[in-house]
């Protein structure tokens, strides 16, 4: 993933998502941590999204991630935000608070702080899935500062969208 993708990039990629979704009469939601909502602000910059983008929730500290998509108090206490564990409660949990049909979520650390030696700054977890299947969810590690972390987890975000959506 390049960490230099453009705006102009994330949103063609978008585009591609949303006749997708148009297509394939699918409605999303995105539950975000470490974009802060850029996945929700990159799809929702598509003319036309109100067809089939529901809802994003921007949920970054524990309290939000467990109020708005039910992510349980032991796994973040047992795993850390920063999971597979927490990243699959977020999506699933992104489905169960909407009527979307496809759901995407991301947990990271995009620095400069925040890294440790288990999970260093660049660590994103993406999570995706369909209403009444199974998730997936893929550890990345991306390089670069905050921008670019944030840039490039959007970017895989919406990739892994566009592959559920077709």
């Amino acid at each position: 993933m390049s960490k230099d993708a453009s705006d102009t990039d994330l949103h063609a990629l978008a585009e591609q998502v949303g006749a997708a979704a148009r297509r394939h009469h699918h409605r999303l939601v995105t539950a975000e941590s470490c974009t802060g909502g850029w996945i929700a602000k990159t799809l929702t910059d598509v003319a036309g999204a109100s067809e089939w983008f529901e809802s994003g929730m921007a949920a970054y500290s524990y309290e939000a991630k467990q109020a708005l998509l039910g992510v349980q108090p032991l796994t973040l206490e047992t795993y850390g935000a920063v999971s597979r564990e927490t990243v699959i409660e977020m999506v699933s949990g992104a489905l169960v608070h909407s009527g979307a049909s496809l759901a995407v979520a991301v947990t990271g650390i995009a620095g400069p702080d925040g890294g440790t030696e288990d999970k260093p700054v660049g660590t994103v977890w993406i999570a995706w899935k369909r209403r009444g299947g199974y998730p997936t969810a893929v550890v990345f590690h991306f390089d670069g500062d905050r921008e670019a972390v944030r840039r490039q987890t959007v970017a895989a975000a919406l990739h892994g969208l566009l592959e559920l959506a077709g």
